[in-house]
Parts: C-alpha cells; sequence; structure tokens
C-alpha cells in the first residue's frame, strides 16, 4: 500500500463585513446588528472562516461602548454560531487610550478577538486590557512605528496573529512593501499567524500574494468596494466567492 497523502487546509480567509468609512458609500454597509448579521451569514456560507467587524451605534458611527459591542457580538454570533468573531479597537472611536481602555473593561459579551492598531498610542494598555478579559489579539502592524512598538511589547508572542496591513498604494509596491514586513515580524517570532490585507488599490493585490505565499488573509467591503475585475461588489459574500475563486486559480 502507498504512503496516504495527505493535504494542508487551505489559510484562514477572515471577511470584514464592514469599517469606518461613511455608510452611504455602499448600500451593504448598514449601521444595524441584525443587518450585518444576515450579510455576514452569507458571507460564512460562501467561504469566510472568521468575521472582523466595526460595531456602530444608533448613528453609524463605530463603537466601542459596552451595549453597541454586545448588541453587534450577539447579532452575528447567533447568524454564524461558530465562527470567530472580531472587532476593532481603532483610536479613531476614542483618541484618547484611557477611554478605549476602560471602554474594554465594561464589554459584557466578549468577541474572540479584538485588532489593535500597534502604531496608535496606547495600543499597548489597550492590548493589555483585551488579555485581561480573555479577548485574543490582533496585532496590527502598519509600519516600522508599528512594528518596533510590537517588538517590545511582552505580549508579542501571545497575539492570536499579526495583521500585516497594507495602505491605498499602487499594485507594484505591494510585493515589496508585504515582503519586508513579512519577514521582520518571522525575525521576531517565526511561528505566529500572520494574516496579510490591503485596502482600496492594494486590496486585491495583498489578498493574490497573500494566497501565494499561504499567508492568511482577509477581504470584504472595509477593504474593497469591487471584485479583482473592478465591478462594484453586491455584497461580502460576492467578494468571498470572487476570493475563494481567485486563490483557487492561483
Amino acid at each position: 500500500m502507498g504512503a496516504r497523502e495527505t493535504s494542508t487546509p487551505p489559510a484562514l480567509l477572515q471577511v470584514c463585513i464592514n469599517g469606518a468609512q461613511d455608510l452611504a458609500q455602499h448600500p451593504a454597509l448598514p449601521a444595524d446588528p441584525q443587518l450585518a448579521a444576515v450579510d455576514a451569514e452569507r458571507a460564512v456560507a460562501a467561504g469566510a472562516g472568521a468575521i472582523h467587524m466595526h460595531p456602530k451605534d444608533t448613528g453609524g458611527r463605530d463603537s466601542m461602548a459596552a451595549e453597541d459591542v454586545a448588541a453587534w457580538v450577539r447579532a452575528l454570533r447567533a447568524a454564524c454560531p461558530g465562527t470567530p468573531l472580531g472587532v476593532t479597537t481603532g483610536a479613531w472611536i476614542h483618541p484618547d487610550a484611557d477611554r478605549r481602555v476602560q471602554a474594554i473593561a465594561r464589554w459584557t459579551e466578549l468577541p474572540d478577538f479584538a485588532s489593535v492598531n500597534w502604531h496608535e498610542a496606547g495600543a499597548a494598555r489597550v492590548a493589555e486590557m483585551l488579555h485581561r478579559r480573555g479577548v485574543r489579539i490582533e496585532a496590527g502592524i502598519w509600519d516600522a512605528t508599528g512594528l518596533a512598538a510590537w517588538r517590545e511589547s511582552p505580549l508579542r508572542g501571545e497575539c492570536l496573529r499579526v495583521l500585516i496591513e497594507l495602505p491605498d498604494e499602487a499594485a507594484d509596491v505591494v510585493r515589496g512593501h508585504a515582503q519586508g514586513l513579512i519577514a521582520h515580524v518571522r525575525a521576531e517570532e517565526p511561528d505566529i499567524a500572520i494574516l496579510l490585507h490591503g485596502e482600496a488599490r492594494s486590496a486585491w493585490p495583498a489578498f493574490a500574494l497573500a494566497a501565494e505565499l499561504g499567508l492568511e488573509s482577509r477581504i470584504g467591503l472595509e477593504d474593497t468596494l469591487t471584485l479583482p475585475d473592478g465591478r462594484p461588489a453586491s455584497d461580502n459574500a460576492s467578494i468571498v466567492r470572487a476570493a475563494r475563486s481567485l486563490r483557487e486559480a492561483l
């Protein structure tokens, strides 16, 4: 009998269902958690293995308030049971780090993970509070400043994954930019999971590079409003389907 063949499961595909952008930019960017839950359920059915979201207040603004986080976590967890669910802790919500830390301390419904932009003031304190609450940390690294701060963090090795996040930049610079950050992260934590993603012009090139390198990836209406061919995306599920097709083709 020959050796049994084994296959490696595909790397995580996370859907980022919404972001800090104006809700008027796309009809599938609702402020209502129940509508967001329906959209997220479709994206998971299309192949997403985790969800990143920005809870909103009643005015459609990003929120870390306990009641808003609870409403969004409950709605999406009910619609997508068993799917890991994460939220943002971006400093644009509360520039004062004390307010972000206090908001996390008041959460009553905990997400599975939360992203922390390590270049932001107070990131280490936000990460410490998440760790104390039992919420796993995604370390968002955009640049050398964030990389240096993460490198010095005692929680560096405790992070669920590192998000290497590329800005809106031309496709021809994506590879060099991404590979430089990947090399620095690997030098510090060789075994940590890395999720590579971009935004706007870099979103699909970064996704293709992640597929080529076997890295975790994310895609969705937070990062791009279009499909790989430039056509407008109807919803997050259509983006996830296109991402799966692109990854299989690569």
